[in-house]
Order: structure tokens, then C-alpha cells, then sequence
């Protein structure tokens, strides 16, 4: 058979791929539309690795590389989950590192949402206008983000997800501009101080900002040529502007983590967390009889924290991450139990363990 006769083969085989994905995506899009009425969420993890097992399994019997058809498969999911109706909110500027973690999350598919605040976020899932939302919840450096706590009790919203991300700073300028032009630096303040050593080096004054994006935007929309912003490489990427330095965080094991925001929580994986919010009586022992609850049933702590209530003066709610889901047996047991005793006690959600990011 001739060159040009096998490339005709490889021509309608494309044709016919091409028809199974488009039927594959109209499929979806039917998917879609069914979750949304029965108030589903999109992302659905344990369907997503059965169709993996699924494809790898075929890929065996007709002798194809299993790490390609899994990578082409996982794009085709994506896709698939995009256009299932995914709009995720997010506080920031395009190219923020709240974007980055819907990506890192959700897969490249989805719509994204810009929000200015915090509250922001929360209010477009609440009122449905988006489906989730994403906020940073704490920095492995930096520690915990207080309003995003303050928000989780407030809210009827659920955890469903989180996601660990890798942040690595860069200094960005206007093309043109060089290290020694600069006299102001503008970003978050908590990308500012993970970035002490350089800038005090720099000996530039700080200017903190809403969000890492959204700097770099306005030193390009201001046209700043004694400034620059702290942000990801991407951002640079987005707004066109030049990479003075990069990777100038004080330490590389820069993570933070991302909770995944929705109407409702996820079902159980078998590898699952839960997140808390407690308060017990203000008594010697309280919150140690409440933690021991905990131990007794092999309950593995993953993180405990603090926030004044604002309602007396010294007195603090308790929120708590523990492995498990609230539905699985024992958990669900202690939980009730647990909620006999104590002053009050809300489930923010159940959800499967970050896979990505720092190790735990």
C-alpha cells in the first residue's frame, strides 16, 4: 500500500475520532444539564478514575502506551467537565494565583470568574450565579487567611474540594524597565512578605494590593516606570509585561492551599477530610474532653485553629480538620455525639484529600 493511500486511512480515521469526540461532548453537555437539575456537582472524582481504568483497560487489549492514552484522556475529561456548565468564582485579576488553583483543580475546560473580594466569591455561589467558588484558606509560610474563616461560618456554602498549589513570586515590570528603576513594588501583602529577603534587598517601598494580578495590570494600565509588582509568571504572560526576577520567595516550600466552594459537599471517595467549626464551654478541660472524643475513635487530626468568636471578649471558636468523611460510619457517629456537648458545632464540609502540592 502506498504512502499516499495510508495517509488517506490516517485522514478518515481522524474524521471518525473526531465525530466520537463531538458525540462525546454532546453527551456531556446532556450530563451536564441532568446534574444541574438534580443539584450535582460537576466534578464527580470517582467516575472520572473509572473511565481512566475504563480506557486503560482497552489501551491493554489493543497494545497501546498506557501513559498516552491516559494523558489524551484526561484532556478529553476535561473538555468533557467544561462544558457540563463549570463557572468557577475566584478573588482576583486574570493570571491570579486563584485562577491557577481552578485550573489545577477543575482541569483547563472551565469558565472562570474574576471577583474583587473574598466576599465576592462567596456571594456569586450562594446566589447560584456561578457553581463554585475557590479561596485560599492558608499558606504553609504565612499561615491562615482570617477572613475566608470568619466567611465559613457565616455561610451556608460546603467544602467539596481542595487543592495545594505551588506559588512561585516574580518581580514584573513594564518591558524596558530594569532592576535599578525600581522604586515601588505592589502586590498582595502576603505575597509581599513570603518575599522579605529580596525586596528588603531591594530597598524598594511596599505597596500592598487586593491581589497579585491585579497589580501587575495596573502598573501596565499606569504605564509605571519606577514600579513593579509581585506575581506569577503567568500573570506577566497574560499582561505582556517583563520578568525583572523570579522564584524570589524566601522559601520554596511556598504552598497554599485552596478550598473548593459549593452548595454542597462532595460524596465519600475513601480518602476524604472534614472540616469543622466548634465552640465548647468556657471550662477547664472543655476542649480537651472534645478533642479526646476524637482520639478515642482512631480520629486522625489534620489541623486545629482558633478565632475569637466577636461575641464576648476571649472566647473562641475551634476550627478543625480531620481525615474521614462526615458520612462514613464512625465519624458520623462522633460527630453526633459530639454535638451533644458542645456549645455549637458545623460541618463546613466533606471532601477528598488534596492529591497535588506539598506532601503530608
Amino acid at each position: 500500500m502506498s504512502l499516499e493511500e495510508l495517509r488517506k486511512q490516517i485522514d478518515q480515521a481522524d474524521a471518525q475520532i473526531i465525530k466520537l469526540i463531538a458525540e462525546r461532548i454532546r453527551i456531556a453537555e446532556a450530563i451536564g444539564k441532568e446534574k444541574r437539575q438534580q443539584g450535582k456537582q460537576v466534578k464527580d472524582a470517582d467516575r472520572e478514575a473509572r473511565v481512566l481504568e475504563h480506557v486503560r483497560r482497552i489501551a491493554r487489549d489493543e497494545r497501546i502506551n498506557l501513559t498516552d492514552i491516559e494523558n489524551i484522556y484526561k484532556q478529553i475529561i476535561a473538555i468533557s467537565r467544561g462544558v457540563q456548565g463549570g463557572v468557577v468564582a475566584f478573588q482576583g485579576e486574570i493570571g491570579a494565583y486563584g485562577e491557577e488553583a481552578a485550573f489545577q483543580f477543575f482541569g483547563p475546560a472551565i469558565q472562570v470568574k474574576p471577583c474583587e473580594s473574598l466576599d465576592d466569591v462567596f456571594k456569586f455561589v450562594e446566589t447560584g450565579e456561578v457553581q463554585f467558588g475557590v479561596v485560599p484558606i492558608e499558606n504553609s509560610l504565612e499561615g491562615s487567611i482570617s477572613r475566608v474563616y470568619d466567611l465559613l461560618l457565616e455561610s451556608s456554602l460546603k467544602v467539596c474540594g481542595e487543592t495545594e498549589l505551588r506559588v512561585s513570586h516574580c518581580l514584573i515590570a513594564n518591558p524596558g524597565v530594569h532592576l535599578g528603576l525600581i522604586r515601588k513594588v505592589y502586590s498582595h501583602p502576603q505575597a509581599l512578605a513570603q518575599c522579605r529577603t529580596f525586596l528588603k534587598q531591594l530597598g524598594s517601598e511596599l505597596i500592598p494590593s487586593y491581589n497579585t494580578a491585579a497589580s501587575v495590570k495596573m502598573i501596565k494600565e499606569q504605564g509605571i516606570r519606577d514600579g513593579a509588582a509581585v506575581a506569577s509568571a503567568r500573570a506577566a504572560e497574560i499582561y505582556g509585561m517583563n520578568i525583572i526576577a523570579r522564584e524570589i520567595e524566601d522559601n520554596p516550600n511556598n504552598f497554599t492551599r485552596f478550598f473548593v466552594l459549593s452548595r454542597q459537599d462532595s460524596p465519600p471517595s475513601g480518602n476524604d477530610k472534614t472540616s469543622i467549626v466548634f465552640s465548647v464551654k468556657h471550662k477547664p478541660g472543655a476542649l480537651y474532653e472534645f478533642l479526646k472524643e476524637l482520639a478515642d475513635h482512631g480520629i486522625n487530626l489534620t489541623k486545629i485553629e482558633s478565632r475569637p468568636t466577636r461575641q464576648k471578649p476571649w472566647e473562641y471558636n475551634f476550627y478543625l480538620d480531620f481525615e474521614g468523611h462526615r458520612e462514613d460510619k464512625v465519624p458520623g457517629e462522633v460527630l453526633a455525639h459530639l454535638a451533644e456537648s458542645a456549645l455549637f458545632i458545623k460541618v463546613l464540609g466533606s471532601y477528598p484529600k488534596a492529591r497535588n502540592g506539598a506532601n503530608r
